[in-house]
């Protein structure tokens, strides 16, 4: 067979499987390091591409080199299933180091403020809870539907801020924000770099999560005080509020150290912080949303239709205790998927 004509076969194969990829010139030329020139005259039968690029062009378009240098038109069975499941695994997202200190950068400086929009979640519950228990004492002079409606009130314009606060922190870091849903990689020396900074956070990492559990644990001693003591009513309801200032506390500490961590661990995609395990944790995340939504649904529709400002309180350690539970039996299904 004459030279031209082989090198239009050649051609129209380059062209075929390119466009199955789903590529450009442009892309295919970014991927083999020649430019989209060397590429259009490769298609258009101007030139013949050397040795090294025909080999790196098979193993990206999932084929042999016996298919691309022979005459047949048509790939046999085996270079077909080689199609197949180089289609069935995307080709994985690169993660150069600077986008990953970029990344590690966005995130040390979002921490302190999902933080805090977290933290005032935990407290939205606390204006309500404090009212009515000054409702309970005459000299203030506070009726209980003025407490209902005031403290529901401080409520959603807490939750409000919270909700605001952290909206504008996941819009300044949207560029990442969906980099725990790709497979990636990540070049030579981000894996290093990574480890050692978390090895270096692993003190604060540990303090925080000790000083978070122990605010959690200790939360309920101001109740059980109030109670043992027989204090008046309202003065056990205003332990109730110390209590949740104890755990946005906590919360604080939490949620900070996680995003760091998790930050870090993410890069590392290893274990838990593997492709899998993040799109498994993703459908979680969801659940979880939508379980905290229906406590709060709970907590205000009792509170309008009885007015128990000062029992309604318990729905939240009650609802917090239930979520460990809820969480487990949620788990288990996604290992049985």
């Amino acid at each position: 067979m004459a030279p031209e004509r082989k090198n239009m076969i050649l051609a129209d194969k380059i062209i075929n499987e390119r466009k199955k990829c789903g590529w450009s010139q442009e892309e295919l030329a970014e991927k083999l390091g020649v430019s989209r020139q060397s590429v259009s005259k490769w298609e258009g039968a101007q030139s013949v591409p050397d040795l090294g690029k025909i080999l790196l062009m098979a193993d990206l378009f999932g084929v042999t080199t016996d298919y691309l240098l022979k005459d047949e038109i048509v790939p046999t069975s085996d270079n077909n299933e080689l199609r197949a499941d180089s289609d069935s695994v995307p080709p994985k997202t690169k993660i150069s180091m600077e986008e990953a200190n970029e990344f590690l950068s966005l995130k040390r400086w979002a921490a302190p403020r999902m933080a805090i929009g977290a933290a005032l979640c935990v407290i939205s519950p606390v204006p309500i809870i404090f009212l009515a228990a000054l409702s309970e004492v005459a000299r203030y002079n506070i009726s209980e539907n003025f407490a209902g409606g005031m403290g529901t009130i401080l409520l959603f314009v807490i939750i409000t801020i919270a909700v605001l606060l952290m909206t504008n922190t996941e819009h300044r870091i949207k560029k990442y924000a969906n980099l725990s849903d790709k497979d990636f990689e990540t070049e030579y020396g981000v894996t290093g770099m990574v480890r050692e900074r978390l090895a270096s956070f692993d003190t604060t990492n540990h303090r925080n999560i000790m000083i978070g559990i122990t605010l959690s644990i200790l939360g309920v001693i101001p109740i059980l005080v109030s109670a043992f003591l027989e204090f008046p009513d309202y003065v056990t309801v205003m332990m109730v509020c110390v209590m949740f200032l104890m755990i946005a506390t906590a919360t604080i500490l939490f949620t900070y150290t996680t995003i760091i961590s998790g930050s870090m661990k993410l890069l590392l995609n290893e274990d838990d912080t593997s492709y899998e395990n993040r799109k498994k944790e993703k459908r979680m995340g969801k659940i979880t949303g939508a379980y905290w939504c229906i406590v709060v649904a709970i907590f205000l529709g009792y509170n309008f239709v009885t007015k128990n400002y000062d029992t309604s309180w318990i729905i939240w350690p009650v609802a917090g205790v239930l979520y460990a539970a809820f969480r487990g039996i949620v788990s288990m299904f996604f290992k049985e998927d």
